[in-house]
């Protein structure tokens, strides 16, 4: 691979998408760990209590409105 392939929009492109993936990626991982941290206590049955569902999706609603209020202030910042 020459330097001009190494620096064409396509690659670029696709390394600016593969990062945005991992991000992602991350974020689910460190969702799911917190929030299973949070809200379930004990071993869990064939489905979640109505308690801990409720508190599942207050507790990811709330990591993601963190995160996209992050990451605007990081863009503001740019």
């Amino acid at each position: 691979m020459d330097s001009s392939s190494l620096n064409s929009p396509e690659l670029q492109q696709f390394i600016s998408q593969e990062k945005e993936k991992a991000m992602v990626n991350e974020m689910i991982a460190k969702l799911t760990t917190v929030c299973w941290d949070k809200c379930i206590t004990g071993t869990p049955g064939s489905k979640f209590s109505s308690s801990e569902s409720s508190c599942l999706t207050n507790c990811a609603q709330r990591y993601m409105d963190m995160s996209l209020i992050i990451m605007k202030r990081f863009q503001n910042m740019q």
